[in-house]
């Protein structure tokens, strides 16, 4: 048994901000810090996918100067030669997909040279996430000055997946309209179980999840200190919880469930 107090998903906290970015126009900027300071990431690449047969590149950050023309290749063309692409369609359906390890080796001649050799990336990892008929594939990759990822970084992009995955795609389903606010209000009044707790209990959690400190969510709800600490104790029982790493684990599995982006 998970002794009390242990956070019941080890990544819960380390994609924070990117979860918190969500729908805010700074989105690409917190995902790739979070990405590098997570896992060394240094340039994440998103494109929707559909079954129809379009692309379209979403997300182009990091250190790669190159992105937005390899972006605006692989919307055009360059997708149908993925190899990943088998993968991709295949998994339709499921939570979240983990695509299998880069290797120069898998990509034709033309694709190899302008997407590896001509832009100097030297190892890529992925994930998707299908939501109704698209496709959201999130590339991870690594260029020459960095080397290649690490065991403990692919370790590390494998565990972090599904918050990201889920992540994306609800900022791109949601656009800049979507703030974080209305995010989490979304989730604590339509599921589980964040949904069973009392309004002025998910007030403080919403506040809590949003960064503010006891005193300010006292201030913000104008309530004292005593009461808001006894509806934190109150809510965090009520979930089965002692910590906000564990709150915000809630948050993140909720994310990346198959029902957290309808």
């Amino acid at each position: 048994m998970r002794p009390r107090g242990t956070p019941a998903n080890p990544a819960a906290g380390d994609v924070t901000p990117a979860v918190l970015a969500i729908g805010r126009p700074d989105f690409p900027d917190v995902l790739i810090e979070t990405l590098r300071r997570q896992a060394g990431v240094g340039h994440c690449m998103v494109f929707a996918l559909s079954r129809a047969g379009a692309a379209h590149c979403l997300l182009d950050a990091g250190n790669i100067p190159i992105g937005g023309d390899l972006g605006a290749a692989y919307a055009g063309q360059f997708h149908q030669s993925d190899p990943n692409r088998d993968a991709l369609f295949e998994g339709e359906g499921r939570a979240t997909l983990v695509l299998p390890a880069f290797a120069p080796r898998m990509y034709g001649a033309r694709y190899r040279k302008m997407f590896f050799v001509d832009s100097g990336i030297v190892d890529k990892c992925a994930t998707a996430i299908w939501v109704d008929d698209t496709c959201f594939y999130v590339n991870f990759y690594r260029i020459a000055v960095q080397g290649r990822f690490s065991a403990p970084q692919r370790a590390r992009l494998q565990a972090i997946a599904p918050a990201i995955s889920a992540s994306v795609a609800r900022h791109f389903q949601h656009g800049s309209a979507a703030t974080t606010e209305q995010s989490l209000a979304a989730l604590f009044a339509t599921r589980a179980p964040l949904a069973s707790l009392t309004p002025r209990e998910q007030d403080v959690c919403r506040r809590i999840l949003s960064g503010f400190s006891s005193e300010a969510i006292s201030q913000t709800l104008g309530i004292s200190l005593h009461s808001t600490l006894t509806y934190r104790k109150r809510a965090y029982e009520r979930l089965g919880i002692s910590s906000q790493s564990e709150l915000f684990a809630i948050v993140l599995r909720l994310l990346a469930g198959p029902r957290s982006l309808n």
